[in-house]
């Protein structure tokens, strides 16, 4: 999730990349986290009319919030992540509330699924963080019918995450190479990642809104339980981390739009509609 520049380099590993991406997002407890951005899956159900018996397929789906939002409107939904952990916390939501769903371990830029297997295919930030973008891209449309949907819900640059991004890696420099992940929440980034796959590609600019009770309380839960924090502030020594603790503080509070001393912090993102050409 460190990545901030937008150039490619052909000796990059990203093989050894990812592997560190796995080792972060199993770190902590995303699922503390995950679970907040429900509404977005919810929202994204609804933007795609997704409709009652199609085949759904949940790419790097966390601990399963579009997933959950999917099967609750009768989708037949299989929900994929590369960390097992994150499926179980999906599988006992799921369970929890009677829903018949599929988890099955799985890398976004390898899918385990034969071409256009899937009416509609979900990915709520999830897809955005691997690598190798235009493999992953090129697997999303893949296994999507034609005649299908793709959604997608990215955080943009200039949003507080994509801020975050930027802040995180000034303090541990991504590799080389790595694009970052926000990229995935611009139109032109998108229209190159899918070029002539698609019939079209249509972008509804959304806020999630973070709600903690502080900008103390935010940084004390993801650094806590959002892995790829967690594992950054590992990775400094203890002045770095106090630098980094403050300046994300201020970070919060940059965006913070609350007055009566809670954080209340609008974080854009682009709801993303595709039609499989």
């Amino acid at each position: 999730m460190l990545g901030v520049t937008s150039t490619s380099s052909p000796t990059i590993d990203l093989a050894a990349v990812k592997g560190k991406q796995q080792a972060a997002w199993s770190a902590g407890d995303y699922a503390v986290v995950g679970t907040t951005l429900q509404i977005v899956g919810e929202t994204l159900c609804e933007a795609l009319d997704l409709r009652a018996g199609e085949q759904v397929l949940d790419i790097a789906a966390g601990n399963g919030n579009a997933t959950l939002a999917a099967a609750r409107r009768w989708a037949d939904v299989t929900s994929t992540d590369y960390v097992q952990a994150l499926l179980e916390r999906g599988r006992v939501r799921a369970s929890a509330e009677g829903l018949a769903v599929r988890f099955e371990l799985a890398d976004a830029e390898n899918l385990p699924y034969a071409d256009a297997s899937f009416d509609v295919v979900l990915s709520t930030f999830g897809v955005m963080f691997t690598p190798d973008q235009e493999k992953a891209a090129a697997e999303v449309a893949r296994v999507c019918k034609p005649g299908g949907r793709i959604g997608l819900a990215n955080w943009t640059p200039s949003s507080f995450i994509g801020e975050l991004f930027k802040l995180l890696g000034r303090y541990l420099p991504p590799p080389l190479g790595v694009r970052s992940p926000a990229l995935w929440g611009l139109e032109e980034r998108l229209r190159e990642l899918f070029a002539n796959r698609v019939d079209s590609i249509t972008i509804q600019h959304r806020d999630f809104v973070f709600r903690y009770r502080s900008g103390t309380h935010w940084l004390q839960v993801f650094r806590t339980f959002y892995g790829p924090m967690e594992k950054a502030f590992g990775a400094l020594d203890s002045t770095k981390q106090e630098s980094l603790a403050a300046d994300l503080i201020a970070l919060a509070e940059r965006f913070n739009r609350a007055t009566d001393g809670t954080l209340v912090v609008p974080s854009q993102y682009a709801e993303v509609v595709i039609k499989r050409g």
